[in-house]
């Protein structure tokens, strides 16, 4: 079984020269002291180091490809972060190869081989788990990793984000300022970090507000889509009607529609009987039967931020500084959650 790939850093390390003298050597030798020339070619041949040739091009100006690889390509969510990883690769002359994990680890493993077989140069992930060794694996091969929608804990690595705790924070405590002490949450599938923290901020804000946490009652679901939030919406309503909760806070929008076509369907008015609040504001929110409160993240931004730190990297791995950018997510309020709830 085949070892990790030579990489550049090796052979830096090697030859007691810096990466970017082993680049120089590789790209304009012309520029490199004989002496330090001739020690990196022969730490080259000693170490059989194949420099990648994208990787070359790409660092004159001339890019090849990144791989994107999202949790559910038919949420809008995810079609609008690409566009925006779109617009910076884009004006970079780099081409864009788009995998969908569809929130299964299998099939998140299989495009990240293919990826690597195809010598991407980066790879921009929403990973479905927290802890993913193969990303860490990708890294140490030479392959670029940057999180997307996800909150990086290696120094090493860039991430862009949303504070979806703050997102969290937001919704519940709109709910309550507005009457509400039922309250729902629906969302899924648990081991999605936005998912925890977008209702651990809510729990927040129940406590804030000095409301129990049972005031605040999760309903889990196997996908964040329109038909599980119409499942969930159906649980909900099944409940006993002075037990039942008069306001929902989902983790998506998509979710949040769902819910909408249940309550619908079974004649709920929203937000007279049931308010409602979804989370990333995609396009459809507002034009919703009844327009959907909604949490607005930076959705293109995050995707051309993203883009941006990989290119940045790809770049000049040498002067490149790693970091982990968080955006402040918003509360959009719609006709929704509008209504104000008169406690009894």
């Amino acid at each position: 079984m085949a070892g990790p790939a030579v990489s550049i850093r090796d052979v830096a390390t090697h030859a007691g020269v810096s990466v970017g003298t082993v680049s120089n050597v590789l790209n304009r030798p012309d520029i490199v002291a004989t002496s330090t020339r001739t020690r990196v070619l022969a730490a080259i041949s000693e170490l059989g180091f194949v420099p990648n040739d994208a990787a070359r091009q790409l660092r004159r100006g001339r890019g090849r490809t990144l791989g994107l690889v999202v949790l559910d390509v038919a949420n809008p969510f995810f079609t609008d972060v690409a566009k925006g990883v779109e617009e910076a690769t884009g004006a970079a002359g780099m081409a864009v190869i788009f995998c969908n994990s569809d929130g299964d680890p299998v099939r998140e493993s299989a495009y990240l081989d293919l990826l690597e077989e195809q010598r991407v140069q980066g790879v921009l992930i929403t990973p479905v788990d927290d802890a993913n060794e193969r990303l860490v694996r990708l890294r140490d091969r030479g392959v670029l990793v940057v999180l997307l929608d996800r909150r990086s804990t290696r120094p090493d690595v860039c991430s862009v984000s949303v504070d979806d705790r703050l997102g969290g924070e937001l919704a519940a405590r709109h709910l309550v300022e507005t009457g509400h002490r039922q309250i729902a949450f629906v969302g899924g599938p648990w081991r999605l970090e936005q998912v925890r923290d977008r209702y651990a901020g809510a729990l927040g804000a129940l406590r804030e507000a000095g409301l129990d946490e049972d005031q605040l009652r999760r309903f889990d679901t196997p996908s964040p889509t329109v038909a599980a939030g119409r499942d969930a919406a159906a649980r909900i309503l099944g409940q006993p009607r002075s037990a039942r909760a008069t306001a929902v806070f989902c983790a998506n929008d998509l979710l949040a529609l769902g819910v909408l076509q249940e309550l619908t369907r079974q004649q709920v008015r929203v937000p007279e009987e049931i308010a409602l609040v979804g989370y990333d504001d995609i396009e459809f929110a507002a034009a919703a039967a009844v327009p959907l409160s909604s949490v607005r993240q930076p959705r293109q931004r995050l995707g051309r931020t993203a883009a941006a730190l990989m290119l940045e990297e790809s770049n000049d791995p040498t002067v490149h500084q790693h970091q982990q950018v968080i955006f402040e997510p918003e509360l959009v309020v719609r006709e929704s959650s509008r209504y104000t709830r008169r406690q009894s």
